[in-house]
């Protein structure tokens, strides 16, 4: 055997170990930056992206419209409903409609956790129903919102929050709570 015959299969031998650990390498950089990318980078990815979002309280079909540091902001309107439904993330069952990969996401949505987002709803005044996690529901104005629960005068969702129309005062944990929809 000649020796430049010696070096060529001697370089070939080099190249193809270089190459199985090239395919090695990037196949854990690979591992690690799929390990590194959460639920919420993929929801943050699917702004505007028709989701089914899989609750105790069953499923919640809507687009994604806004989402926060603990909470998604579905609309369900064309999906037999007219509004829109919070959902906090420890009411997350799973998700069907993510895309594979995230894009950009990472870090978009709002900063604000749930207690800032029903503060807002508060606010608003207007009927909600609150689905617990135990498929309960119960319907009327969310008076106050403390650092862990909301406090919600019940009343009818067809009528204005008056103190002839209550039928009582309920206190939610956060972390009962499945969905927030308002009509």
């Amino acid at each position: 055997m000649r020796w430049s015959e010696l070096f060529a299969d001697l370089e070939a031998q080099l190249d193809a170990a270089n190459r199985v650990e090239l395919d090695a390498q990037v196949a854990d950089r690979t591992r690690r930056e799929r390990a590194a990318v959460s639920w919420t980078d993929r929801a943050a990815s699917a702004l505007g992206a028709p989701l089914t979002v899989h609750t105790p309280c069953g499923p919640v079909r809507g687009s994604l419209e806004d989402l926060g540091a603990d909470w998604l902001l579905l609309d369900e309107q064309g999906n037999g409903r007219l509004g829109s439904a919070v959902l906090p993330f420890s009411a997350v069952l799973s998700v069907t409609g993510l895309p594979v990969r995230s894009t950009d996401g990472r870090g978009l949505g709002r900063r604000f956790g749930i207690g800032v987002a029903l503060r807002a709803i508060a606010r608003d005044r207007g009927a909600v129903a609150v689905h617990d996690i135990h498929r309960g529901v119960v319907v009327g104005t969310v008076d106050t919102v403390g650092s862990d629960h909301l406090d919600i005068a019940e009343h009818p969702a067809d009528a204005v929050r008056r103190s002839g129309v209550l039928t009582g005062h309920r206190a939610v944990p956060f972390r009962a709570i499945a969905v927030i929809r308002r009509g």
